[in-house]
């Protein structure tokens, strides 16, 4: 294998890759044993994963500079391209459905596949063809939008990440003005994002209208593999976070407050934790790319291996750039068993969380990848998925000093809290969704009046210093998993009370990692219920757990805050 930079990128002829997938799914119709219908089904899905492969390719580099017109135009090509495979994704899941080698096959790979594949049979009709183009357009659309936004402030060029920065000073003016240019960034370009939305909502709502869904919502449930709870579990689970976590949260923000010398905080003072400042790395980001591969391999042995691949190949992008897509994921390259990490370092704290929460992600899929025969089992839903990456976090803080030197237990500390405390967030991310798709043919003043309202429900004591944009209800727009993932966000939420599970189980003296280790082999092989019990954790959705969590995050987070 090459290093990424150096990987040869082809675009995949789809044509060609329909009509191989075409000719295997006959064999496998045809095929008088199992053993051959075994061997014809991995077949049609090595034809899969190599096309996949180099569209992965494009994608990361079109995200590390959307200025590039090439990976530009391969993106555009996609958008376009990919949702005309829909038929012969949909014989390929019929024929597994009504192969009668089933149940050997269900034996071999789990029932959960072919639950999808019943499911990907409801989804698939070929006239959401054209919705499902323009949702990529204008999902893409959204992307360039604001990649392209950046403003001079104290005389460099900065994005959202940037400013971002600059809100940890210990200047309070200087994150006030951060703020100001970060709040001006997103209501200069508001217009269009609200365009872009509005747009984003209908043409979801006329795709799950064509598939005879009553709302996009119960379309969303089961294309994001919902199948084991509805959104009735989720709201209940929602309003158990408003009476367990919120107020935990509240007296966090007060005691930060205190901690500050200020009678209260502004959403500028969130992000300082400590009044002499917070736990900032220490070295470049190659430096500190070092020192997380010292901690992988302290770490354990498989991730020893796993980062030492990583850092072989290059197989990430750390560094902010202009035109650079915004946030941090990870993907792979399915073909190569081999992930990838992207993010925008910007010198905080966050540049590590980086190094643990996305490299979680990667492990899991560098792990689960040389254990399960096909890729599409590599990984799971994401309610599942997120719990491999914020464990890692959790696993990571005995190197902490690796980054930070003797503030290693002020990063644990201001860690820990902020997990706790980004949870009425992301709840409230997910209420907002529910309440838009709801109400399909709301408005950019009714989204403003949704997300001040939830605002005041989850996080009473958020304040905007008078910012007449954002105080109007103008923040739901800078997350974008509410244009690009519609319903994800909620997910980190129930991971996270999962990764809390396993957490506790570490400090207690169990063998967290072995049940970790054991949760990542499992990839997504089974159900959400069936993988949770699998891995000995708790369902998150359950009011008694969450008021578990809270109570163990209230008494650790003063463990941690005695060790100051």
């Amino acid at each position: 294998m090459e290093k990424f930079k150096d990987i040869k990128y082809t675009r995949p002829d789809l044509q060609a890759m329909k009509a191989e997938t075409l000719h295997y799914v006959s064999l496998f119709k045809k095929a008088k044993t199992f053993e051959e219908a075994d061997k014809n089904l991995l077949a049609w899905q090595d034809v899969m994963t190599e096309a996949m492969t180099m569209m992965s390719i494009a994608n990361i580099r079109n995200t590390i500079n959307m200025a590039d017109e090439f990976y530009d135009a391969e993106k555009k090509y996609f958008d376009a391209n990919l949702p005309k495979l829909m038929p012969v994704m949909k014989k390929s899941s019929g024929a597994l459905l009504k192969s009668k080698f089933r149940p050997e096959l269900e034996a071999k790979y789990g029932s959960h596949m072919f639950k999808s594949a019943e499911v990907e049979q409801k989804l698939m009709k070929i006239s959401i063809i054209p919705q499902m183009i323009e949702e990529n357009k204008l999902a893409s659309e959204y992307s360039k939008a604001a990649a392209a936004c950046s403003v001079e402030f104290m005389g460099e060029k900065c994005n959202f990440y940037g400013l971002l920065r600059h809100m940890q000073s210990l200047d309070r003016n200087e994150r006030k003005e951060a703020f100001l240019a970060w709040a001006k960034l997103y209501e200069d370009v508001s217009g269009k994002l609200d365009e872009i939305y509005g747009k984003l909502v209908k043409v979801r709502v006329k795709l799950a209208k064509k598939l005879g869904f009553k709302s996009y919502t119960d379309y969303a449930y089961l294309q994001r593999g919902r199948y084991d709870y509805k959104k009735e579990n989720v709201a209940e689970f929602r309003e158990a976070v408003r009476k367990y976590i919120t107020p935990l949260c509240d007296k966090m923000f007060k005691d930060q407050a205190t901690r500050l010398g200020l009678d209260s905080l502004n959403w500028y003072d969130e992000s300082l934790v400590f009044s002499d400042g917070n736990a900032m790395p220490e070295g470049t980001p190659e430096e500190l790319v070092e020192a997380a591969k010292k901690m992988y391999s302290a770490m354990s042995p498989e991730t020893k291996e796993f980062f030492d691949f990583m850092t072989e190949y290059e197989l990430y992008d750390f560094v902010t750039r202009e035109n650079k897509h915004l946030g941090g994921y990870c993907t792979a390259l399915p073909s190569l068993k081999a992930p990838f990490i992207f993010s925008n370092f910007n010198g905080t704290a966050a540049d590590v969380d980086v190094l643990t929460h996305e490299a979680g992600h990667a492990f899991e899929a560098y792990y689960a990848s040389r254990r399960l025969p096909l890729f599409d089992q590599v990984f799971s839903t994401s309610e599942i998925n997120e719990i491999h990456s914020m464990t890692m976090e959790y696993f990571a803080y005995p190197y902490m000093e690796g980054f930070f030197g003797a503030k290693a237990d002020k990063y644990r500390y201001a860690h820990f809290t902020e997990s706790i405390k980004t949870i009425p967030y992301l709840v409230s991310v997910d209420e907002f969704q529910h309440m838009v798709y709801a109400n399909p043919d709301s408005t950019p003043a009714d989204w403003r009046r949704y997300w001040k309202e939830i605002e005041q429900k989850y996080m009473p004591w958020r304040h905007y210093d008078g910012n007449e944009f954002l105080e109007g209800g103008g923040f739901w727009m800078q997350k974008q998993h509410i244009f690009l993932y519609p319903f994800y966000y909620v997910d980190y939420a129930m991971a996270q009370l999962c990764a809390l599970q396993l957490y506790k189980t570490k400090t207690e003296g169990g063998d967290a990692w072995g049940k970790y280790i054991g949760l990542c082999s499992m990839g997504g092989k089974y159900g959400y219920f069936e993988t949770l019990e699998k891995a000995g954790l708790k369902m998150p959705l359950n009011d008694d757990v969450v008021k578990e969590m809270a109570d163990f995050a209230e008494k650790e987070a003063e463990v941690l805050k005695e060790k100051l």
